[in-house]
């Protein structure tokens, strides 16, 4: 286990690229499992991977996500409704992945 230290989160691909990409990961298994596949791994490669996750000491983890959202998915049919419900869902996984992978408490 890396131990945590907010002041390295800053350079964070440097410091915690790897764990990062096992949230992002677990995340997207969990998301997979639970709701259509076209449609996660859609927001995956169309919107996620412009996705910035952030650290904040008085609020935790939040992902930033690119402007648009919605007009960034190609290739998947999916009203803007489900749309954003899916992705608010998938970006609180992800969150609560990054607290539990470095052990912080809400």
């Amino acid at each position: 286990m890396v131990e945590f230290d907010p002041e390295k989160f800053e350079d964070k691909y440097e410091h915690y690229f790897p764990q990062l990409q096992r949230a992002y990961k677990n995340a997207f298994n969990t998301m997979n499992e639970a709701y259509d596949s076209t449609l996660i791994h859609g927001i995956d490669q169309q919107v996620l991977n412009e996705s910035e996750p952030i650290y904040d000491p008085d609020d935790g983890f939040t992902v930033a996500l690119p402007d648009d959202p919605y007009d960034r998915l190609t290739g998947v049919v999916v009203d803007r409704e489900t749309f954003e419900e899916t992705l608010d869902r998938y970006t609180e996984e992800i969150e609560t992945e990054l607290h539990q992978l470095f052990e912080l408490t809400e």
